[in-house]
């Protein structure tokens, strides 16, 4: 059973967090992820099959831009389920975009990315990214029925990052993260070592 991030039990875990700054990626200057994460990522690039390559998409989230998220999904989502009370679509807005407190991108945890060939194009994932679960027909889950291709594209990108330490947010292919609460629920971790943190001055300009 996929555990959502708006579950209890992620709330539950604690952080302690290790201090790691906010740092560009190498491959992605214009992403910033924390450092041990940023290493992670480099790993998992080096362990891809020849000729492919990651392409990362988004890293750290300020708090403004996740709650912009949260709020328009939930909007799409009232008008698909005007039935559903505030605890509900928390829950349906969930399996989409995380609740602010345990939000994996504002704590520079997470990466939304995806494989390319040595041209730069993005190869065949079964949807695009942040396709929505109404959008892509839930074909955005991580172990949804897609083509041959896509599965074996999924596979190629869960070896190399899950190889590295990262774990995937099962409703997101492309969502994959590092030392937040979700990761440390699932590895088994006795805390999260990320938080919430401010992108640093210099990198505002």
């Amino acid at each position: 059973m996929t555990i959502l991030l708006a579950d209890p039990v992620v709330r539950a875990v604690r952080v302690l967090d290790n201090g790691d700054p906010l740092v560009p990626l190498i491959f992605a200057p214009d992403v910033l992820v924390r450092q041990g994460l940023a290493l992670r990522l480099v790993e998992a690039r080096n362990a891809l099959p020849s000729g492919v390559d990651l392409r990362v998409v988004e890293g750290h989230r300020s708090v403004a831009d996740q709650n912009a998220i949260i709020e328009r999904y939930t909007d799409e989502l009232r008008e698909l389920h005007p039935s559903a009370d505030a605890v509900e679509l928390s829950r349906l807005s969930s399996r989409f975009v995380a609740p602010l407190a345990v939000a994996p991108h504002v704590a520079g945890a997470a990466v939304d990315l995806t494989l390319v060939d040595s041209w730069g194009d993005e190869l065949w994932m079964g949807t695009e990214i942040d396709a929505t679960p109404e959008q892509s027909g839930g074909a955005c889950f991580f172990n949804a029925e897609v083509d041959a291709e896509a599965r074996r594209n999924r596979t190629v990108l869960a070896d190399a990052l899950s190889g590295a330490g990262l774990v995937n947010y099962p409703t997101e292919w492309w969502h994959w993260s590092y030392g937040d609460r979700y990761w440390a629920l699932l590895t088994g971790a006795d805390h999260a070592v990320y938080g919430p943190v401010e992108v640093p001055a210099w990198a505002r300009s």
